[in-house]
């Protein structure tokens, strides 16, 4: 008897499993979603919008207009590759 038992269970283990996984998985899924939540009033910020107001703040002393022109900024980078065809200064 156990061989066909084994022999069944084995043949229609898909169908089987299949459906209870899927009310497992929606039963699971549910239950996270209502102890998981948060309420209204607490909703936090997402990580783009905290780095946006960490920027603006960090911009609210600077003066904007004050800035590096190009060719200044060019004296700052490796010589290896951007200066190889550029004539030397004297």
């Amino acid at each position: 008897m156990w061989p066909l038992f084994w022999t069944a269970a084995r043949t229609y283990a898909p169908y089987v499993t299949f459906p209870v996984a899927f009310v497992v998985g929606g039963v699971g899924y549910h239950l996270e979603w209502f102890i998981g939540r948060t309420p209204k009033g607490r909703e936090e910020k997402s990580i783009l919008e905290l780095r946006e107001d960490r920027k603006l703040q960090e911009q609210e002393g600077v003066d904007s207009t004050q800035v590096l022109s190009l060719k200044e900024k060019l004296e700052f980078a490796p010589r290896a590759a951007l200066n190889r065809n550029r004539p030397e200064k004297s």
